[in-house]
């Protein structure tokens, strides 16, 4: 049995050989020697396909901050998730959370801003059109806002009569308890104390309009004024009958 494996692989290397010899084919044609010139190498080198030289960047601030934040957020949930490298959708989500992260700061760096523009900062002049908060208070708690709405028409100061819109809304919504109406409440604080209820949306777009127009310091005329007062004066009418 051992002798007839021996003489077995013996034949099937003298096979291989044999067939190896076969195949290969060696080349013995004379070689060509080709001169290369100065004038040949030059124009390669003005070739920029040719140039393989590797240009050095130089990393900006922005570059700078969002390799070290993305290095941060990549370690962060390796050591959550006792994973490696991110792959996959967690890969692309670590690219885009230092934009959105970005995003989200400089939104509320925005409203923060125009917030506090309400009580007279960022400007060293006082606006006349900024009232304070105890302001908004007296009003709703004590005046008669569709007058006041009738004095700033006869004035044409639109604007303000966009404001007094939106307070008498707030007024409603508290005289008939569907909001409870506090000084240091925000007008987003009255939209989520909305979610259960029908206005939420019409009021919703009345806030966007109010903050656009008032705190975004808009001038508007009477036929810009006249196509927002519509969406005041219907959601005042659904409160009104509710």
């Amino acid at each position: 049995m051992r002798i007839t494996l021996i003489v077995s692989c013996l034949l099937l290397s003298w096979t291989l050989c044999a067939q190896n010899d076969s195949i290969v084919r060696y080349d013995t044609s004379a070689i060509e020697t080709i001169q290369i010139d100065q004038d040949d190498l030059q124009s390669y080198r003005e070739d920029s396909a040719f140039n393989y030289e590797e240009a050095e960047v130089e990393n900006n601030w922005w570059t700078d901050f969002t390799n070290w934040f993305y290095n941060l957020i990549r370690r962060f949930f390796e050591w959550i998730f006792g994973v490696g490298n991110a792959e996959g959708f967690l890969a692309i989500f670590f690219e885009i959370l230092p934009y959105l992260l970005l995003a989200l700061f400089l939104y509320l760096v925005i409203r923060f801003f125009v917030r506090s523009n309400m009580m007279g900062w960022g400007k060293g002049t006082k606006n006349p059109n900024v009232v304070s908060l105890s302001e908004d208070e007296h009003i709703i708690k004590n005046e008669d806002i569709r007058k006041l709405i009738k004095n700033a028409l006869a004035n044409q100061n639109y604007r303000l009569a966009i404001r007094y819109h939106y307070l008498y809304i707030l007024q409603l919504l508290s005289e008939r308890d569907i909001i409870d109406w506090q000084q240091q409440k925000t007008n987003d604080d009255y939209l989520i104390e909305l979610t259960e209820s029908g206005h939420y949306a019409n009021f919703g777009r009345a806030t966007v309009l109010y903050d656009y127009i008032w705190y975004g310091e808009f001038s508007i005329d009477q036929d810009r004024y006249t196509k927002a007062e519509t969406v005041f004066t219907s959601l005042q009418n659904a409160i009104a009958h509710d």
